[in-house]
């Protein structure tokens, strides 16, 4: 699927919805290694970005996005609209990441 087709609106400029196939999903569920936590924490000691969090968060999401277009994949769309990302704390370090959207089949008009 090209990425260019993936918004967060509701419509795609130069494009027409020609059939909603439904809510796609990626749900990513990480937990942070003890040394990645140390790593972290000595961090926040020096202050500024924590970088190994931001790895992980980053990482997080691009496989949940991945799921997400691979879903919508297979049910044979070649667009999504209203993309959003959700993230919950399913326990202490923990955490749930969700990539979501509308599956379409989109034309050129």
């Amino acid at each position: 699927m090209d990425h260019n087709l993936i918004t967060t609106a509701f419509t795609i400029d130069g494009y027409r919805v020609k059939q909603n196939l439904g809510v796609v999903r990626g749900i990513v569920v990480r937990s942070r290694s003890i040394f990645g936590t140390i790593g972290a924490s000595l961090q926040t000691l020096i202050g500024g970005n924590i970088s190994l969090f931001t790895e992980l968060c980053e990482k997080t999401r691009k496989d949940s996005f991945e799921l997400m277009v691979q879903h919508a994949e297979e049910l044979g769309a070649n667009g999504i609209i209203g993309f959003r990302y959700d993230a919950n704390e399913v326990m202490s370090s923990v955490t749930e990441v969700l990539a979501y959207g509308t599956a379409v089949i989109i034309e050129k008009v």
